[in-house]
């Protein structure tokens, strides 16, 4: 795991540099479903310190296990009504808000005592009828609503293509979300967050100006793919 986490950092580095950006501007956030809390914590020992789950119920058995251990916890997962006070609780940054009711929720349910949950809204930029996200036609009416919501910080935009080797295709997609984040910054918006790209498409997406890169099994090596979705890989 050693060994694969430093394969990933090395891509991150050699990918910035490339497009001539500080490799140190990119947040890998390392995906841990389905992996057992013994693997967190020996990640965060070689000094991994953020950490995404898909499943609420999973991430709070996982967060128990590990409490002593200053993690930055976020959830990347779909969102269902009936988990959001567990997800606004216990977790640090939710990279999936596509729906206004979900986000209200959300900051209703954050407690006063914690600092704002820092928020990504999910855009569905490669059009498919099975993946979530907003419709890029609907982005702007409900990121200015989230970004009024009082216990939330609206960060940027994520997205989750469609599985492609084209890797040109996968840049474009990845190129159309910042070209969104770039029209909210414009329409008044203080977004600085591109979470996309994983582990066969992260080039592409530092290339079209990712800021958090999600990866899952580049570091953690192949999982059991019943509890993985292809709307939500890594």
């Amino acid at each position: 795991m050693q060994e694969r986490l430093q394969a990933v950092k090395s891509r991150i580095a050699a990918a910035s540099r490339a497009c001539g950006r500080d490799p140190r501007d990119i947040v890998l956030v390392a995906v841990s479903k389905t992996f057992s809390a013994d693997r967190i914590r020996r990640l965060y020992e070689l000094g991994q310190r953020d950490f995404a789950e898909n499943y609420a119920q999973e991430a709070l058995e996982k967060q128990t296990t590990v409490a002593d251990l200053a993690v930055a916890w976020h959830f990347i997962g779909p969102i269902q009504s009936n988990k959001t006070r567990a997800i606004a609780e216990h977790f640090d940054w939710v990279h999936s808000v596509d729906r206004l009711k979900v986000a209200e929720r959300l900051s209703t349910q954050r407690p006063a005592s914690q600092p704002p949950l820092q928020v990504c809204v999910q855009v569905n930029v490669s059009g498919e009828s099975s993946k979530s996200g907003l419709a890029p036609e609907g982005l702007q009416a409900v990121a200015h609503a989230i970004a009024r919501l009082p216990r939330l910080k609206l960060r940027g935009l994520m997205a989750i293509p469609e599985p492609t080797t084209d890797m040109s295709l996968a840049q474009r997609r990845f190129e159309a979300l910042r070209t969104l984040k770039d029209a909210l910054v414009r329409a008044g918006l203080d977004l600085d967050t591109l979470s996309m790209g994983m582990s066969d498409d992260l080039e592409a997406a530092i290339a079209a100006g990712a800021t958090m890169v999600r990866v899952g099994t580049a570091i953690f090596g192949s999982r059991q793919q019943s509890r993985a979705t292809a709307n939500h890989r890594e």
